[in-house]
Formats: structure tokens, sequence, C-alpha cells
């Protein structure tokens, strides 16, 4: 696909974004789904982290919510309100405490104390107050911006107008959600569709006076700008709020450890319905406010908060089949066929069954009744079932010894860390002999980390494999373009972009060729580890001649799974015909040797902009090349900030109030060429 075509297909979900965001925040329009709505997003990230030219400032990388109305006078946020990033179990949850040990550098013993507090799904306001009094509200808007709706907010009883108390801030931010009870609702429900809809349409009102007849709330739960505010932690913070006579939530604890977060969150679930306000989750905040300081904000979202959000809804329905699925390292996982249903705006027919153990633990079997839940983005699952309605000439579903695909021996390996067998079954076939083991090697090949072949799907390779266009890696470099063009759905265009798409990527770096290969337990940071030590794809094929397998247990990060994995790989001999008819094909370039006391150690950059006849992984390259770091925000450890052509405005005034240095592309390259 070449550079137009890419460019327009960016523009295009951009907009689509913008669409639905002004829908949402101007006109309290939900025209789809929250699923379907991040989905869209996740494209567009995608795109940009796979296209350095894709730089758009409507991105929702660079954007929360939608602009100001033109109904209200816009006024800049003081400090940006962000979004949130989400957690929908409690391995997120874990990998998130993870995150923040690891950004702290502290050890795993370490008690972090989180503030956890309802979500409530209302409109957030900010409140500031100048000594004392309230003297002006904005809405969220898109961040940076907000609607001046201080006339609106004036007419809930809630909102202090006046603050006595001697140890509020001269200057402040308080930060909140406007919402409407659910009590209070019923009266409304006929002119709003639920009722944040009826928060948001009263809070924009041109006439407060018909604000003021909307029985509004506002609970405070936060703070943007500062002036005055001496407080250690939020859970202090909150109990000033309460003092100072604003609405908290009742519901608001603070715990440690994922364990607790998670008894807490099931403990709210249930008390859910019994609420008379409408929550989605529970937002979770580093409790220590220097932690917070520490930890700081990536992109558009702070990394010291995540919503904990509530399963999906779930729903009841019949397993009709279970189909075994056979997956690129021969896992066999059952997938029960149900009747469709209707799980949060998503129509559901398929819900993973995970693995025999799980089958067998649950004991589901065809012709179950079942809930099925959906939470997030999540594959549908199911949680249970309803033996009160089980037949009674059910049987139970005897897993395949034999595999469905190639009538392999499955085998469950034996898992010496554990000491017990895995809840895996898998097929014994090695390499390419087993049919839907080879397409989901290749659609592993293609992948966005390994080859990276645009326009060359997971469907692409399915129907290329079912017309015998395809069998084995090498194939695709060697495709009947003639052949192609004379099928459906492709054109003269579409072929040429295929063919330009596939030519361009002949060209690989090391590590990212191994782990195309698709080795079990070989990532792409072991991957990463193996292409460094062995250093060229000459010395590869050198290793595996040798059979010199256990050579990398030197490798930190290397251990006896992964070197068992290779070792197995690599005595297969089509996997090595494989590797000797790619290398005829591909140049695979030598691994990129990191200096560890390069120019630039110890210092850390940040590129915003296009820059001149470089692209950006080539100017990250360079940079870690000689022992720069690149992070990911504007902040105090930020050393240079390098601009491009239009650069973000937003990082640059920023860099500026942190006194970062900001370098253009020419001063950026003088420095590297005085000091390499």
């Amino acid at each position: 696909m070449n550079k137009d075509l890419i460019k327009k297909k960016y523009k295009k979900k951009i907009k689509l974004v913008n669409h639905y965001n002004q829908k949402y925040y101007d006109e309290n329009i939900s025209e789809i789904s929250d699923a379907k709505f991040d989905q869209i997003k996740k494209e567009i990230v995608d795109l940009e982290n796979k296209y350095d030219f894709l730089r758009d400032e409507n991105s929702p990388t660079l954007k929360v919510g939608f602009k100001p109305s033109k109904n209200f006078k816009k006024e800049e946020h003081r400090i940006p309100m962000l979004s949130l990033a989400n957690a929908f179990d409690e391995k997120d949850l874990i990998n998130y405490e993870k995150k923040i040990f690891n950004y702290l550098d502290k050890k795993d013993n370490l008690q972090i104390e989180y503030s956890a507090e309802p979500k409530i799904d209302g409109i957030s306001a900010s409140l500031t107050y100048k000594g004392g009094k309230f003297f002006r509200g904005l809405s969220r808007g898109d961040g940076n911006q907000g609607e001046d709706i201080t006339l609106n907010l004036q007419t809930i009883e809630d909102i202090p107008k006046f603050i006595s108390e001697k140890d509020f801030p001269d200057d402040i931010d308080i930060r909140g959600e406007v919402f409407i009870q659910n009590s209070d609702f019923e009266k409304l429900k006929n002119k709003f569709a639920n009722p944040r809809n009826a928060a948001s349409g009263s809070l924009r009102q041109k006439d407060p006076n018909e604000t003021k007849k909307i029985p509004l709330k506002f609970i405070a739960y936060t703070y943007g700008y500062e002036n005055g505010l001496n407080i250690n932690s939020q859970s202090d913070f909150l109990k000033k709020l309460k003092q100072w006579g604003f609405k908290i939530n009742l519901l608001n604890k603070v715990l440690t450890g994922t364990k607790n977060l998670m008894d807490n969150y099931h403990e709210i679930e249930k008390k859910r319905n019994e609420l008379d306000f409408d929550i989605d989750g529970i937002v979770y905040k580093i409790n220590n406010f220097d932690f917070q300081k520490r930890l700081g904000n990536v992109a558009n979202a702070p990394r010291w908060a995540i919503a904990h959000k509530f399963s999906a809804n779930n729903g009841v329905s019949k397993i009709n089949d279970i189909d075994i699925q056979i997956g690129r390292t021969g896992a066999l996982t059952p997938v029960a066929k149900i009747n469709p249903i209707n799980i949060g705006g998503v129509v559901v027919s398929n819900a993973t069954l995970h693995n025999e153990d799980e089958m067998d633990r649950k004991d589901i079997r065809i012709g179950d009744t079942v809930i099925v839940e959906r939470a997030g983005d999540v594959i549908p699952h199911i949680i249970s079932v309803d033996l009160s309605k089980r037949l009674k000439q059910s049987n139970k579903f005897i897993f395949p010894k034999k595999c469905p695909s190639c009538g392999s021996k499955t085998v469950k390996e034996f898992n010496t860390l554990t000491k017990k067998k895995d809840a895996v079954r898998r097929c014994s076939s090695e390499g390419f002999g087993c049919e839907k083991v080879a397409i989901e090697k290749i659609k592993h090949f293609v992948s966005k980390e390994a080859f990276n072949i645009d326009g060359f799907g997971k469907k692409i390779v399915e129907k290329f494999w079912d017309l015998k266009l395809i069998k084995l890696p090498q194939d695709i470099f060697k495709l009947n373009y003639e052949k192609i063009a004379l099928m459906d759905g492709w054109g003269k265009q579409s072929v040429a972009n295929l063919k330009f798409s596939i030519n361009e990527r002949k060209t690989i770096s090391f590590e990212r060729f191994i782990y195309s290969l698709g080795i079990r337990h070989i990532g792409l940071e072991n991957a990463r580890l193996i292409s460094k030590h062995l250093k060229t794809f000459k010395n590869l094929i050198q290793f595996y001649k040798d059979k010199k397998f256990n050579d990398l247990l030197i490798i930190d990060g290397i251990g006896e799974t992964q070197i068992n994995s290779v070792k197995n790989f690599f005595l297969n001999s089509e996997n090595l015909k494989i590797i000797d008819e790619l290398s005829k094909i591909l140049k695979i370039e030598n691994a990129i040797i990191i200096k560890k006391d390069g120019s630039l150690a110890n210092k850390t950059f940040m590129l915003t902009g296009k820059l001149n006849g470089m692209s950006r992984a080539e100017a990250k390259s360079i940079i870690e090349q000689n022992s720069g770091s690149i992070i990911s925000n504007v902040s105090k450890n930020l050393d240079f900030l390098i601009i491009g052509e239009k650069p973000t405005k937003r990082k640059i005034e920023n860099a500026k109030k942190l006194k970062v240095k900001i370098l253009n592309q020419n001063e950026w390259l003088k420095i590297l060429n005085k000091t390499s």
C-alpha cells in the first residue's frame, strides 16, 4: 500500500473518531458501542506506530474528549484533564503494579497504597476557587480546553459557593463528576436516554434557570492546579474535601495489594444495582502524592491511576457444539458454538473454553445452558454451567487424543518448574506438517512484529492457502501476481500494492527474522537477546549446524524452556529447508550493537514533529546506539526535546516550562558529530 493510500485510511479513521466524539460530548448521542469506538482508536495507534510519517493533531493519542461547544466560551484548563488507562481483570492489575514497581525501582515487597474510588458515570467538571470563592467552572472539553459552564454549575446545591476554612488553598481547581441519581432520573426518562445524557444535556442549557430545574449532583474526587495545598495523600485530600463542604463517595477505600483490590471490586460490583447512581468501574490512584509526582503521565493519561472497568454484561445461552481450534504452537483450544446473544451491544456466537483442564474443572458439555461473559474487548468466555438445565442424556466432552487437522498424537507436556503436566494439550507435529499449525505459522510470519507485510492479513493468508498459492513462508516472495489479478476483489492497483509491500520487506533485521520463525517460547524480546548474542545470520547457521544450543544459557533471560524449544525447532529438517530458501531471497541485517559508553550515555531524548530525510525509528535507533534513552513524555527527567516539522506545540510549551533543552534536527546532529 503506497503512502497516499495509508494517509487516506489514517485520516478517515481520525475523522470517524472525531465524529463520534462530537456526537458523544456535544450532542449527548452514542452512535456506536464503547468497544467499537475503542477498536477504531486502537487501529489509529497501530497505524501511527507502524508508519513514522503519520501524525495528526486530531489523533486520539494527542486529544482527550472533543473541542468545546461554540455555544459556550472556551477556557484553557490550567492543568490538562487527562483520560485513564483501563484494566479489565486481575492480570491487568498485577501487570500495572509491576510497572509501578519497575518505574519507581522498588522491590516487590514494597506496599503500594491505593485510593480505590467507584467511578461515577457522569460528566467531568473542574471548579476554580480563588480566595475561597467559586470563581469559574469548566467542562472537560478536549482535555486542554473546556466550556465555561459556570452559571449552570452554580445552580447545583452540592457545589459550595464560598469556603471559609483556613486551610483551603488560596487558588485551586477542584475536579469531580456531575450526575443525576437514578431515582431522580425516573421523572426525566421521557426526555433523555439515560442519566448521563440527562446530566450532560442539563449542563449545556443556555439558560441557567432551566438547568436549575434538573436535580444535578456533584461528587468531588481530585484537583488540577493548586496553590497552597499542603496534603500528602489522596485519602487525606478526600477527607479535606468533606471538611470543606464537598460531597465525596462514601464507598472510597484505601487498600494495598491486588488481592484486596479484587475483593473490593467484587464487593462493590455486587452492590452496583443497589446504588442510586450509575458506576462503571473503580478508579485506583496511587495514594502517596510524592509517588504520583514521580510517576507523572504517559501520553494523555496519568501513570499513577488506572480505571478497573466492571465486567461487561453477561448473558445466558446454549452450547450447540464444541470446536477444536489449533494455534501456531500446536495448542488445541476448545471453542463453544452458542446460540447468538447480544452482550453489551455485540452479538456473540462463539466463546472460548480456554483449555482441556478448564473444561474439566467446569464440566462443560455440548447442550449445556451457560452464562457467557464479555469484559471489555476480551474474547467472550463461559463463566459457569446451569446444571439444573442439563439434559439427562448429556455426555462428558472427550478431548481429542489425535490432532483433528493432521492426525498426529496430542500431548500434554510436563512442566519441569511446576512438576505438573501443562493445562494445554498440543499437536505433536513439528514444523509445517500440520495444516492448521502451518496456516497459523504463516500468519505469525507476516504479522506486525515479524515481517509486517502491509495488506497481507490473516484472511489473505487463509485465502491464498486455500488456493494453493502459499504453503510455506518462502512462497510469499514467489507469488503468481498474474493469477492473483484475475481473482475476485483484486485489481491492478491492489496487486501492485501487495507486490510493493512484499518487496519492501525483503530486507529485515536479524531479531525480527528470528521472531518471524515462530519458535515456541521465543517472543520478540528473546529474539532480540539471541540476535545480539549471535550477531549475524551466518553465525546462526553455524550455531545450529554445530548444535551448540546450550551456548544460549549464558544469555540472561534465556532458560532451559527456551533452549529446548530452539533445539526442537532447528532439529527439524523441514524448518532448516525453509531457512535455507529464505536466505536466498532475503537480506538479513546484522544485529545492531548498542554501545554501553556511547556519546549520549545518561541522556534522555524525546522526538516531536517530522524529521528531514530520516524516520523516527531511525532517529531513535541512532540515539539508542549511542547509549541515549528515549522517553515518551515531557517531564523533569527529559534532557533534550528534538523538534522537526510541525511539532506538537504543547510539548514545546511544557519543555520550556520545565527548562528542557530544545534542539532542532541540525543542532541534534551537530551534538552527535562532535561527540562521535
